[in-house]
Parts: C-alpha cells; structure tokens; sequence
C-alpha cells in the first residue's frame, strides 16, 4: 500500500494529464479547444495592432519594402 501511495505521490499528474488527454481526443474537444485558441490568438493580434498602429505599421512597410 506504501508503494502504491509513492507511486500516485510522483507520477499523479502525469497520470491525470494523460487520462485528460485520452478524453479530450475521445470527444474530439480538441476541435473546439483549436478555434477557441486561435479566436483568443486573433482578438490579442487585432488589440495589439490597435493599440501600436504607429510601430506596427512601421515594422509592415519595412517588411514590404525588403520584398
């Protein structure tokens, strides 16, 4: 029982992790958890932009120009 015990203390987040991803792939939330991020990915990109226009567009003619 002892071993038991050590065993969950050391490797028991490895285990939740795992069960957790054998879950999220069973009931393909990683479709969802994909738009999910990639919305979060582009509401920081366009606060960003919005926030520095004078330095981004700065960074895009650079970029343009060296094309």
């Amino acid at each position: 029982m002892e071993e038991i015990k050590k065993f969950l203390g050391t490797y028991g987040g490895a285990l939740i992790g795992a069960l957790v991803a054998i879950l999220v792939l069973c009931t393909r939330l990683y479709d969802l958890i994909i738009w999910v991020l990639f919305i979060c990915l582009g509401i920081y990109l366009g606060n960003y932009v919005q926030h520095n226009k004078s330095y981004v567009k700065e960074k895009l003619k650079k970029f343009i120009d060296r094309l």
